[in-house]
């Protein structure tokens, strides 16, 4: 199978299972990750790089987002698993994951949604949307009303060199958060390299059971979710 057809089988995939989680989900009434029986990712996989830019102030936003009061990684059981397995299976290849986002809570969605529709902050446009104007954000799908990652099943990961020790983020073509068609996992006019880093990511993600959605070569959603139908919005704390 070919690299090619091996990324249009995961994105066929993604929008398959896209499509069944589009009924909006129930929020729970947890008041804490441990309520809601989220675990935390380094009880699985102590080493793992966590690189949360939404509890700091680099981020589209330009500032903390409401709801992360830590750089942590909280997800379901099974998800917190699968992604210590991509872990361990990485490591032993001299690679590693590059953490940046996990169970998101419903308040930072909202606090995503009341940026996006704020037309005056446009403070990291260069950064991250350079040829997207903010307001078609919603209709080409970088923002949405809902997400994934409330239901504590979803990823947002990169790609890591390891070497005596030290590991140091691959070239993927696009920085996490880029919003723009270079971010699709199979866009056009990549290099020979940041289309094989992606291609590495993309098998190394799907044999734990992690699907792609294809505008964002960061973005996977562990399959079949184990709640797709609740989402929560304890903090990260």
């Amino acid at each position: 199978m070919t690299t090619r057809t091996c990324i249009s089988l995961a994105l066929a995939i993604a929008l398959a299972t896209s499509a069944g989680a589009a009924e909006a989900p129930t929020v729970s009434p947890a008041r804490s990750a441990a309520e809601a029986g989220l675990v935390d990712i380094r009880t699985r996989a102590p080493g793992i790089a966590l690189d949360i830019r939404y509890a700091t102030s680099n981020n589209f936003t330009g500032r903390p987002v409401p709801g992360y009061e830590a750089a942590a990684c909280y997800l379901l059981p099974p998800v917190a698993d699968a992604l210590a397995k991509v872990e361990r299976q990485l490591r032993s290849q001299g690679h590693a994951l590059q953490v940046h986002d996990c169970y998101r809570p419903v308040r930072s969605v909202q606090a995503f949604v009341a940026w996006a529709r704020d037309p005056h902050e446009t403070s990291r446009k260069a950064m991250q949307y350079p040829h997207v104007d903010k307001s078609r954000l919603f209709a080409e799908g970088y923002i949405a009303e809902q997400s994934g990652h409330s239901r504590a099943a979803t990823v947002d990961v990169g790609l890591m060199q390891c070497e005596a020790g030290r590991c140091t983020p691959l070239d993927m073509g696009t920085d996490f958060d880029f919003f723009g068609m270079r971010a699709h996992t199979a866009a056009d006019g990549l290099s020979t390299l940041q289309q094989a880093n992606r291609t590495y990511l993309l098998q190394a993600m799907a044999a734990a059971g992690f699907a792609n959605y294809p505008k964002e070569w960061w973005h996977y959603t562990f399959q079949p979710e184990p709640d797709p139908h609740t989402a929560y919005d304890v903090p990260v704390d």
